[in-house]
């Protein structure tokens, strides 16, 4: 074990702190990275602030997390000392399920897949995973990425969990040129979904309540904007859209986006409601329309997203932050006070 300093959580209601811990030794298949640089989603929040689920404090989050590597284990072959590296959304997940052997590692049907914070930890039982505000971390090098060279380091982090999070499903559901997407909100994922889905060749529609966003919509990818408050421009997009990919967490009207669905069109949520979503029955049924949901992406994935982004220079928008100020930029996310990822300057976490 080796010492190691970070922020943490030490209860639901406490802000984040200084906090030392300690990590495993880098085994035979581990690397150790020094992090450079790690992404505030806004899940982090949920779980500092025991929101989601029941779990050991503290919790120390970050999930968005780049650096350089500094060690690794004998058995380690697709790393060396001095490669950039990221880490994402999991650390492990039991390998052997239908789904991991499929390269689905975030829908292992064995236990799940181990979070990168505020899991139990498979390598060092009794302990849980602490994350990305830290100084270094030790993962397994099959849960390791490749970081492309080229881009801009610090707006790599959140293409680690916004990128695969709207890249996955956009895959997955074969948008490409002829396609005409919708994207629903601006925020870190929205903006992440209309870069990709762009990219991919699509026509692409932001769904947003805010006027004002329709400038920057446009510069980050969007060839319209509806504004989803007007009733006249919701009823003039009617069945018109392959695909809709709902980025918003926040409770709304699921009903009005599978209305601009053409027949057999998907709309896929990523966001994350805190309550159920009423769905009516023949919105669906009359047009043989799909309802679905999506989570994160497999490692294999999450690479060939990177490679993606890297081809078609794509990083986040982002606004760098030092970890000392990690509390004030909670509550700036919580009101959607930025554009559109906060990272955290790791070098300024204290020695």
């Amino acid at each position: 074990m080796f010492a190691c300093n970070g922020y943490a959580a030490q209860t639901p209601t406490s802000p984040l702190a200084p906090f030392s811990f300690e990590r495993r030794d880098p085994g035979p298949n581990d690397v150790q990275i020094d992090i450079l640089y790690c992404g505030i989603c806004h899940s982090d929040i949920h779980t500092a602030r025991g929101e989601w689920n029941n779990h050991d404090f503290p919790v120390v989050p970050g999930h968005e997390i780049v650096g350089k590597v500094v060690a690794v284990g004998s058995e380690v072959s697709q790393f060396k000392v001095g490669d950039l590296a990221g880490v994402g959304c999991m650390v492990d997940s039991c390998r052997h399920c239908p789904s991991c052997t499929a390269g689905l590692e975030q829908y292992c049907e064995d236990g799940g897949f181990t979070g990168t914070y505020a899991a139990p930890d498979k390598k060092t039982p009794g302990m849980f995973t602490y994350g990305g505000y830290s100084k270094s971390i030790v993962v397994d090098q099959g849960f390791v990425l490749r970081v492309p060279t080229g881009l801009e380091l610090a707006a790599v982090a959140p293409l680690l969990c916004a990128g695969i999070t709207t890249y996955s499903p956009l895959r997955h559901w074969k948008v490409g040129p002829g396609s005409k997407v919708g994207i629903v909100g601006l925020g870190g994922l929205g903006h992440m979904g209309l870069k990709i889905a762009h990219a991919m060749g699509a026509e692409v529609t932001l769904f947003t309540t805010s006027p004002n966003k329709a400038e920057d919509a446009k510069r980050l990818g969007a060839h319209h904007v509806v504004i989803s408050k007007d009733a006249d421009q919701m009823a003039s997009q009617a069945n018109t859209f392959d695909f809709v990919l709902d980025c918003v967490s926040a409770q709304h009207d699921i009903n009005a986006y599978l209305a601009v669905l053409k027949r057999d069109g998907t709309l896929v949520q990523v966001g994350a409601p805190p309550e159920p979503l009423p769905v009516a029955a023949f919105n669906l049924i009359m047009s043989r329309k799909s309802f679905a949901g999506s989570l994160i992406g497999g490692i294999a994935e999450t690479q060939e997203m990177l490679d993606f982004c890297a081809k078609h220079n794509i990083v986040s928008d982002i606004e760098m932050i030092s970890i000392d100020q990690i509390n004030e930029a909670y509550e700036r996310v919580i009101s959607s006070d930025v554009k559109y990822r906060f990272v955290i300057d790791m070098q300024s976490l204290a020695a």
